[in-house]
């Protein structure tokens, strides 16, 4: 509890903990690799039927007499079929295929013929990757809590590195998938445990824009991906690639410290003590370990003593009117923000022209979008962000319904609007609703919103899948998704510059006029840095703690 009184003295943000921060941010490059190298990998160029007695290394292209002779026409692609053959005067389906190589090299979806009857393959191995994601937050989220950032992070890394290079040399596609679900796991392990970090160790004035920086740094792993995939045409050295940079944070045990908030929660003091130590001396300022036990003291006086608490379950949401509707279209929000922005962000390759160029800008458009909500999220407020966002992503995606197919130049304006928006969206959603949920049941709140967010993840490959049969469809779904999610938010009341609830009486009476509601108080034990919650420090209700897990455990 202690640390909060801390900081002022060692600086919220000195010179040991921006050079911590930089080494924390680094893997959201390695997770953006892993979430969406999968566009390059599972790839699906052009393809057609092999013809009978044609050698498997031709050429793609044919000419028009060659095509209408081989190939029935497909009235609702408006071009020749890719899956069936003539054969005599009826047509039959393929096994064997001529790829055209121009666009991506050679993908699994080559290797192991991921088309026509198969092409849900492709959709599955997405949406195992993302399960994969789900239970990695779930399971290193819990990890984290009971052994420690630090030996979480290790055991996650390990993980990405081995699983990331077995993916590189499976023989066959179920065990590149199943590679693929566990590399995801450890991706989001990595990533989620390097997130908190940051966030512990800096004070509560800097942590929303520590909270925001880091999606940068996913941004710039997000446009890599495109520059590797160009350079590395085969799938398997692209897969080598975005998992051997992996290597770099086995080595963060010897240069990364543990999370003082961890260690005293744990209550190993003199170890936090020794952390504190080295970055007052890094920082140029001096502490006297008088001074050090006087705060750390201060801060234990603070805690709950209260040994007769109730505990909190996300159950309790939905037992309460007020609570129960603003809990739904939180779900609501995060469900549709996941499954639009990677939806949109695995469809630059059916948008039309240079499939590298559109995941280049996709990416790309990312940087500005975490900078206006960096700039914009503490003066404008955070439902006018998030209303707004989620509704100008749904009005240009649902444009693109009425922009003809040939106006590719449109529709991909349209798409990358609707990209940074969702950015903004998203980034705007974490904050937001974690401020919406009372402090006793925050942590199941957000993960309860988690659950949502990777469900729409896991649906988002089979709704691209179909632009095989319609390629606007994707596009009209993520639309309203999003254009419901922004319309439904403006019943969420506003948390900037606001008294956060703590309890499940004040949650169910914030946003209403009168607070006087007949609710028995919860209260639960809290790390310090949710019991300064203020318009200063949003961020602050992101960082877990074990207290809270146990409570949810135990209730």
């Amino acid at each position: 509890m202690g640390f909060d009184d801390v900081l002022p003295v060692l600086g919220d943000f000195g010179k040991y903990q921006k050079r911590i921060y930089f080494l924390l941010c680094l893997p959201a490059i390695t997770s953006a690799f892993h979430k969406l190298g999968n566009v390059f990998l599972l790839a699906e160029p052009q393809y057609r039927c092999r013809r009978p007695d044609e050698p498997a290394d031709s050429l793609y292209d044919l000419s028009t007499s060659e095509l209408e002779k081989w190939y029935p026409f497909d009235s609702l692609q408006q071009t020749f079929s890719s899956c069936e053959i003539w054969s005599g005067n009826a047509t039959t389906t393929c096994s064997e295929f001529i790829y055209k190589h121009d666009d991506y090299g050679f993908t699994t979806t080559i290797e192991w013929n991921l088309t026509c009857e198969k092409a849900y393959l492709i959709a599955t191995c997405n949406s195992m990757f993302m399960v994969g994601v789900m239970l990695g937050s779930i399971i290193f989220g819990e990890t984290s809590d009971r052994w420690g950032r630090k030996m979480t992070f290790l055991v996650a890394s390990v993980m990405q590195v081995l699983f990331g290079v077995l993916a590189a040399f499976a023989p066959e596609f179920w065990t590149f998938a199943v590679s693929r679900m566990i590399l995801g796991a450890a991706a989001s392990g990595v990533f989620l445990v390097a997130y908190v970090m940051g966030l512990e160790m800096v004070g509560p004035s800097k942590r929303l824009i520590a909270g925001t920086v880091v999606f940068i740094f996913f941004s710039g792993g997000y446009v890599l991906i495109a520059l590797l995939a160009k350079l590395l045409p085969n799938w398997r050295h692209l897969q080598l690639a975005l998992s051997l940079p992996g290597v770099v944070f086995l080595f963060y045990w010897w240069f990364i410290p543990e999370s003082v908030r961890w260690l005293l929660s744990k209550n190993k003091v003199e170890e936090a003590k020794l952390v504190i130590q080295k970055c007052a001396k890094v920082n140029g300022v001096t502490i006297s370990d008088a001074k050090l036990d006087e705060l750390l003291k201060k801060g234990d006086e603070n805690k709950t003593k209260d040994d007769s608490q109730i505990t909190a379950s996300v159950l309790d949401l939905f037992k309460h009117s007020n609570l129960r509707k603003r809990s739904l279209i939180i779900f609501f929000d995060w469900c549709a923000n996941n499954i639009t922005y990677y939806g949109l962000s695995w469809n630059t390759n059916n948008l039309g022209g240079n499939p590298y160029l559109n995941f280049v800008i996709s990416g790309a458009v990312e940087t500005p979008a975490n900078i206006f909500t960096l700039l914009t999220l503490n003066r404008w407020g955070r439902k006018k962000i998030l209303c707004g966002s989620m509704i100008v992503a749904g009005s240009a995606l649902l444009l693109t319904i009425a922009t003809p197919l040939n106006w590719v130049w449109l529709i991909i304006t349209l798409a990358m609007i609707g990209k940074i928006s969702i950015t903004v969206s998203y980034g705007t959603v974490y904050i937001f609703s974690a401020e919406q949920f009372p402090t006793v049941v925050r942590n199941a709140g957000l993960g309860a919103s988690s659950t949502f967010a990777r469900l729409g993840s896991i649906m988002a490959p089979y709704i691209n899948v179909m632009a095989r049969i319609w390629q606007p469809f994707p596009l009209l779904v993520f639309g309203v998704l999003a254009f419901t999610g922004g319309v439904l938010s403006l019943l969420l009341p506003e948390t900037l510059n606001k008294k956060l609830p703590e309890t499940l009486a004040e949650g169910e009476a914030f946003g209403k006029k009168s607070k006087n509601v007949p609710l028995k108080s919860v209260q639960v034990l809290e790390l310090p840095v949710l019991a300064n919650e203020t318009e200063e420090s949003p961020s602050d209700a992101l960082l877990l703690t074990e207290t809270q897990k146990a409570a949810q455990l135990e209730s």
